[in-house]
């Protein structure tokens, strides 16, 4: 009876030992890998706003802010991009929830007078060869130029001015769905942006 003790007493010991061993290693490799982890997600950030919006001398992430989105817990990020201290764009980290395989995110670049200058896809799981082509030049390139202001962003089968991805119109609906969110609130906090307001950078 003495000698199951003993080796229950044992058992847990090792077993705490051991634990407390692997909690320290992942705390270390955790501290060793978060600032890299961190520096890669703002550089594909700022790689993202250079491709969405014209060519800008400022740091648009030191200068970012968060908008709530209203009736939800979620929030866009806005960009903005200047040259010579004027503003010439605009990019915004948008979302949706309506894609074929859930939420994707989108980061969509404004001109000062609303008008998208380019798109580009951050995240998605979409189906490959059908909701992954929304990352193709064929489909998002019809967005550059188009300025909802006086275009519908739904997809033409809804009555809008988007050519939908063939086989994949639920996929189209979320990305109209993405830029128009980013849209709405680009154009309720377009003053803000105009007048060089900084709100402070993102971490």
């Amino acid at each position: 009876m003495k000698k199951l003790k003993s080796s229950l007493i044992n058992m847990v010991l090792s077993l705490t030992l051991i634990s407390a061993i692997m909690a320290a290693a992942l705390a270390v490799v955790y501290g060793m890998t978060k600032e890299p982890i961190a520096l890669s997600e703002v550089s594909a950030i700022n790689d993202a706003v250079k491709l969405v919006v014209p060519l800008f001398d400022n740091n648009p992430n030191a200068e970012s802010w968060k908008v709530a989105v209203e009736g939800t817990k979620d929030s866009l990020v806005l960009y903005p991009a200047k040259k010579g201290g004027e503003l010439v764009g605009t990019a915004v980290s948008t979302y949706t929830d309506k894609g074929f395989s859930g939420r994707f995110t989108v980061m969509v670049g404004f001109l000062p007078d609303g008008s998208i200058y380019n798109t580009k896809v951050l995240s998605h799981k979409e189906t490959p060869g059908l909701g992954s082509k929304m990352s193709d030049p064929k489909f998002h390139d019809q967005f550059n130029g188009f300025n909802p202001e006086n275009k519908k962003l739904q997809v033409k089968k809804d009555g809008g001015d988007v050519d939908a991805i063939t086989a994949a119109t639920i996929s189209s609906r979320a990305f109209c769905d993405a830029v128009q969110r980013a849209y709405d609130v680009y154009m309720k906090n377009n003053a803000d942006a105009t007048s060089g307001a900084t709100k402070g950078g993102q971490e």
